[in-house]
């Protein structure tokens, strides 16, 4: 509530003198209000939870030698994340003291000559590149077309959840398009892909982040962390060394 208060300091004062008065303004009122609309709309506003989509994690499963022969060429695709490399095959830095992530890629098993050496035109070279204009590039690409079949009925099934066409209740919705995508993921007759991810020694935990990464973009679900075998070694330039027994861990990167 506004206050007009008028100064008279006694004394007597010249005549037509202008009078001063001091305005004192209340806000109280005003503080008041504004709590309770910010109350009124509190208990109006209705609280939506965030619709988040789950990301696809491989299975419990350990891919088996005859999972992998059953996949054939058509299916199996092995991975192999290296680092751009000299002439003598030495690891090189860029001006900022980092590796340059290489990644190669081979489909099926590989084919030996009669000495068992593995045939070099078999290893292809690609990049980390991502989408260009919703177009996708590199490894990105490859993984893209070899699991083209499954992505489309996943992306199906995602525009079936965001319309909460699975249920209206959020949490049946979610618990509904899971177990759908899960057996599309699975669904031998859409010939999922298996892919072996394997690091050499100099290889970054960035660029295994990355190709992990690509799997869950990708909606690969059937994807294993394994060592290098002596055969991709060759084909890689490594030094050959003892094949470490089965189940052991992959070797760590930089």
């Amino acid at each position: 509530m506004a206050q007009i208060e008028q100064s008279d300091k006694g004394g007597k004062k010249k005549k037509g003198a202008q009078k001063k008065m001091a305005i004192h303004v209340d806000f109280t009122p005003m503080v008041d209000m504004n709590m309770l609309l910010i109350t009124f709309f509190m208990l109006c506003t209705t609280m939506l939870k965030s619709q988040t989509l789950k990301i696809a994690l491989p299975t419990n499963e350990k891919v088996t030698n005859e999972q992998k022969n059953q996949a054939g060429e058509s299916q199996a695709m092995t991975l192999l994340l290296d680092v751009k490399r000299d002439a003598n095959g030495q690891p090189v830095k860029d001006s900022f003291g980092n590796h340059t992530t290489v990644i190669y890629y081979y489909e099926g098993a590989l084919k030996t000559d009669d000495n068992g050496n593995p045939y070099p035109e078999q290893l292809r070279k690609e990049e980390f590149l991502g989408n260009e204009n919703n177009v996708q590039r590199g490894i990105r690409k490859i993984l893209h077309d070899k699991n083209r079949k499954i992505i489309d009925e996943v992306n199906k099934l995602k525009d079936k959840w965001r319309n909460k066409e699975f249920s209206a209740n959020e949490e049946e919705n979610q618990r509904l398009y899971e177990e759908a995508a899960s057996k599309v993921r699975n669904d031998a007759d859409l010939k999922f892909p298996i892919v072996m991810i394997k690091a050499t020694p100099e290889a970054t935990w960035e660029s295994v982040i990355g190709a992990l990464d690509e799997m869950s973009i990708n909606e690969i679900s059937h994807y294993q962390l394994e060592n290098l075998n002596n055969q991709e070694r060759k084909m890689l330039g490594l030094p050959i060394e003892e094949e470490p027994a089965a189940g052991e861990p992959a070797p760590s990167g930089n």
